[in-house]
């Protein structure tokens, strides 16, 4: 009886490490989400204000990672979270976005797939509650990138996606800011005190397949004019996601980060350079981006689902989540 209790004891012990070594080697799974950057300061925010963004921002978060809990794909979690934050009134992407020159709200997105490299994107739809979703159907659906205007909410009807009248996007405090901008005769990227100029969503995600992905809905830009498409939609300039290096969501001035071409170029430097997803984003975002005059931020997941969440700005709204027990947000 003795040696039958010795052996099993060595037994219990020697399949100890093993379980370790089996939980140790569950596939990271990790999401980090964003709701713009900018001039974002305690100072300029109400209490009652920060707790309504934290509480969506945490709501996108889980709902993100709940999916890549259960087995999700990364698309699939980036799309929930993004979802949340586009019907959210406090952020510039879906029910929150800024209002064009006319009076009038003008929705881009995209979405990326790692593993495939397909992607998908809408530019200048006024009708489509949920752009993120439509601009899956143009990367799953189509043999094409980008679908713009009228076209876009064509194929929108077509495809069943839910659509809206232009007055779910009123919201009272985009007016204003409509009526202020156009009242100072200047565009919104010079009213360092909106923030919501940068008011961008976004989210990328890793899943327990090791698939990348990163997802982007915006507003674009108070009082624009012209048709003018900022950085989110356009593929390697506000999204892009690749296996091998990284998954990036861009927020910020768009117009320099089409010039820097920021999302591929963090990607880009974790290939060719071999640097860490952490240390190319930092380099762009606080060199070259800044260099040119470009301001905003970007999250950022790596092959091994690690996250970082770099910006050069006072501010971004935020959060991370993954599989080793972090779970954060800010904003400042």
């Amino acid at each position: 009886m003795r040696v039958h209790r010795i052996l099993t004891l060595f037994a219990c012990l020697a399949a100890a490490p093993l379980a370790m070594a089996a939980d140790g080697d569950e596939p990271m799974i990790s999401i980090a989400i964003h709701g713009g950057a900018g001039v974002i300061t305690r100072s300029s925010m109400t209490e009652e204000a920060e707790r309504a963004y934290r509480a969506d921002l945490e709501r996108a978060l889980d709902a993100g990672y709940a999916v890549l809990e259960k087995g999700g794909s990364s698309l699939d979690a980036t799309i929930a979270a993004v979802r949340i934050l586009e019907d959210s009134p406090y952020f510039n992407a879906g029910r929150g976005s800024v209002f064009n020159h006319a009076g009038v709200n003008e929705l881009d997105a995209a979405i990326m797939d790692g593993a495939t490299q397909k992607a998908g994107a809408v530019a200048g739809v006024k009708h489509v509650r949920n752009p993120i979703e439509l601009a899956r159907m143009v990367m799953e659906r189509t043999p094409h990138v980008l679908l713009s205007g009228e076209g876009a909410e064509e194929f929108a009807l077509e495809q069943g996606v839910t659509l809206v009248p232009g007055s779910y996007f009123y919201t009272e405090r985009r007016w204003k800011q409509l009526e202020e901008a156009q009242k100072n005769e200047r565009m919104a990227s010079n009213q360092q005190e909106d923030i919501a100029y940068f008011g961008t969503v976004g989210a990328v995600a890793r899943d327990k397949d090791g698939n990348l992905a990163a997802a982007t809905s915006t507003g674009g830009m108070t009082n624009k004019r012209w048709g003018r498409i900022g950085d989110s939609p356009l593929i390697g300039a506000g999204t892009y996601a690749d296996n091998q290096t990284c998954a990036v969501s861009a927020t910020g001035s768009g117009e320099y980060f089409i010039r820097a071409v920021v999302a591929h170029e963090i990607c880009a430097r974790v290939r060719l350079s071999k640097v860490s997803a952490a240390e190319a984003a930092r380099d762009v975002i606080h060199g070259k981006l800044k260099d040119i005059g470009g301001d905003g931020g970007v999250i950022v997941v790596d092959r091994n689902g690690e996250l970082s969440l770099e910006f050069n700005t006072e501010g971004m709204f935020r959060g991370a989540r993954d599989s080793r027990g972090r779970r954060e947000v800010a904003i400042y």
